[in-house]
């Protein structure tokens, strides 16, 4: 467990190699307009290396500015759909969010009856690979190693959840898919997907074809049924399958000789070595150089840009409700309360969407401050800090022309702040979120 609590960048080491590094311009490199990193200014040094870090601080703060971007507007608009005032230059915080959610949450059961169901599937993660792959072979490239690397064939090191082929030991979950099995398959785990029923049996999800409850037999049912849903079973968040799954069925913890018609099965947790699909969490690619002295260190700026560089799958998120008496004779009041839900249904699954990207690029903390894994955030501040001690020895900076120190020191100073700023902030609008 990564430990991230008041942990920052020494200024001071910043401001002792700018104390000994060489400035003004020469020969080695052209004077001119510094690029600025939250800008992203991606050849403010002119080293592969030490730029893809720059580009990853950047690429953090344009994740965190995006996401909190979107989500003042999706508050914003919710609170117009549910005619809840906010005030023009009220900044969104945790205070009005939460009224918001109370305002909302008292409309609501005063137009229904029954209480309401809910089916989320959650968005699901991953650093970019193929970018990590490709930024380590550049930097390889330029360090005069010679590279034979193909992007799409290349797995990683994954240090958090592996989504798909691992080729070491996959711990945590597996699934196998209906594609492999040939069709339509009993799962003894939990179905994501749909459900053939040929025979009456409980339904997690939505039944769509005949439901047998207590409000008798009903054919051509769609929704919740409360008794014995004979057709098909749609179980978008998984569930139990007494039928066949004609999807993913994912299983927790199996057994060693488990596999899915012959085949390995998809893992969905931690892999020790060689993740082939998605990671959430740090990707470290392979050198693409059989021999070459710079990997290491082009492995670590690499993972920092693919790290940084998260994509979410947008969630699914439905609501199911009965109006109560006073609703159920009022047209003009159902149609009006529906397109509050698809207002709430809409904004609910993109704040869900950014709030993931946010947990993926700076961590996930319990009440101590602990993180669950190592966050890019955590990692790229550990890596820069080594940076900037290589720098103060004279190490790292060695082969970076005369004329560009001017600009990589402020780019340093820059980098700094903004990653200080990041850890800080994310407090804050993660309070918001929950």
């Amino acid at each position: 467990m990564t430990t991230f609590k008041n942990k920052s960048i020494s200024l001071g080491a910043v401001a002792l190699f700018a104390s000994t590094a060489l400035t003004g311009c020469g020969e080695d490199g052209p004077c001119g307009p510094c690029g600025i990193v939250a800008e992203g200014a991606v050849s403010i040094s002119g080293s592969a290396q030490l730029d893809g870090f720059f580009s990853a601080v950047a690429d953090l703060d344009g994740a965190f500015v995006s996401v909190s971007a979107d989500f003042d507007a999706n508050i914003r608009g919710l609170a117009a759909a549910w005619d809840f005032e906010i005030a023009a230059d009220a900044a969104i915080d945790a205070s009005i969010v939460a009224d918001l959610m109370a305002e909302i949450k008292g409309q609501i059961s005063g137009s229904i009856e029954g209480g309401i169901s809910l089916n989320y599937v959650p968005p699901a993660c991953s650093a970019d690979i193929s970018l990590s792959v490709e930024a380590s072979a550049s930097c390889e490239v330029q360090a005069g190693c010679e590279v034979d690397v193909d992007p799409g064939e290349v797995s990683v090191q994954c240090e958090g959840t592996c989504s798909g082929s691992c080729e070491g030991e996959c711990t945590g979950s597996v699934s196998c898919e209906a594609s492999v099995m040939g069709g339509g398959f009993e799962c003894e785990g939990t179905c994501e997907g749909s459900c053939a029923l040929e025979v009456g049996a409980s339904c997690e999800g939505t039944c769509k074809g005949t439901c047998e409850g207590s409000a008798g037999t009903q054919e051509g049912f769609e929704g919740q049924c409360d008794g014995m849903c004979e057709g098909t079973c749609e179980m978008a968040a998984g569930g139990s399958c007494e039928g066949s799954c004609n999807g993913s069925c994912v299983v927790e913890a199996p057994s060693a000789d488990f596999n899915c018609n012959g085949e390995a099965p998809t893992c969905r947790g931690s892999c020790d070595v060689g993740c082939g699909g998605s990671c959430e969490g740090t990707a470290t690619p392979p050198s693409a150089s059989a021999e070459c002295d710079a990997s290491a260190d082009c492995q670590a700026s690499a993972s920092a840009q693919g790290s940084a560089n998260l994509s979410c799958t947008p969630p699914s998120l439905e609501l199911a409700f009965n109006f109560n008496a006073e609703l159920a004779g009022d047209i003009n009041a159902q149609a009006a309360f529906r397109a509050r839900i698809t207002e709430l249904q809409a904004r609910g699954a993109a704040i869900l969407q950014g709030f993931a990207q946010l947990r993926g690029v700076i961590g996930e903390a319990d009440a101590n401050g602990n993180f669950q894994f190592a966050a890019p955030l955590v990692n790229i501040q550990g890596q820069l800090n080594g940076i900037i001690e290589g720098g103060a020895s004279g190490d790292l900076f060695a082969d970076i022309p005369i004329g560009r120190i001017n600009c990589v020191i402020p780019a340093m100073q820059e980098s700094v702040q903004i990653l200080a700023e990041l850890g800080g902030n994310a407090a804050e609008i993660g309070r918001a979120h929950v």
